[in-house]
């Protein structure tokens, strides 16, 4: 399959620039994430749904989300895409563990099965990186700690520490009203996103969330912001 090219690059290069890249640093907004987080889900919601039988992608990660400039998120590198040709109510299949260290869910390392749910955790883990800033990978997570008990432990401390920090224009010491109140709606925001994050990366398969279902909230966590 051949993509045109996508003049904004990947989620990958805005989330970590390097070398180059850092001469015209951008950084996305709340909005943008949101849009990114909404446009992946519906890729998703696609591939597993919306076919003759479903596709599970087995690769989801920021560098496999590209950007054209409107900044509309398109998945790419369908080379470990896999197809279920019977499909069943779980839509899983056999095959050897397949996709990127950090992304994977768990249960491909003990059953060596992909399916619709695993591409859902991947999707989780890419919607805590994209509203933490923090790879799965990254160095602090160690000893036991993960990104998604990183997220999960920081709602007790406040989502101020655990949300990346660009998402704020500016500190949150001498702010004026109108900040307060935008940064409080950032707050929210973000924390519902995290929500969907944890909900997606549950241990349990079948208790992940709905692809469909995180696109329709986010859709609406979007119209909170707007509504506010």
């Amino acid at each position: 399959m051949v993509f045109e090219f996508k003049c904004n690059g990947s989620l990958e290069s805005w989330l970590y620039p390097k070398g180059n890249e850092l001469l015209g640093l951008k950084t996305l907004n709340l909005v943008e994430r949101i849009n990114i987080a909404i446009d992946v889900a519906a890729a998703l919601e696609y591939l597993h749904h919306h076919g003759q039988t479903p596709i599970i992608h087995c690769d989801l990660k920021p560098s496999n989300i590209l950007l054209d400039d409107d900044m509309t998120a398109l998945v790419s590198d369908l080379g470990l895409t896999r197809f279920i040709n019977k499909p069943t109510t779980s839509s899983t299949s056999t095959f050897g563990i397949k996709g990127t260290i950090g992304y994977i869910p768990p249960e491909c390392g003990m059953t060596n099965k992909v399916s619709t749910h695993g591409d859902v955790y991947s999707y989780g883990i890419l919607l805590m990186e994209l509203f933490t800033g923090k790879r799965p990978t990254d160095g602090a997570f160690k000893e036991g700690l993960t990104l998604r008990s990183f997220v999960k432990d920081g709602f007790s401390k406040g989502v101020m520490n655990v949300m990346d920090e660009c998402l704020l224009e500016n500190g949150v010491h001498d702010i004026d009203h109108t900040q307060k109140i935008n940064h409080a709606i950032t707050f929210e925001c973000v924390s519902l996103v995290l929500k969907i994050g944890l909900l997606c990366t549950n241990d349990l398969p079948t208790e992940r969330m709905e692809i469909k279902r995180a696109r329709n909230e986010l859709n609406e966590i979007k119209n909170i912001f707007f509504k506010k």
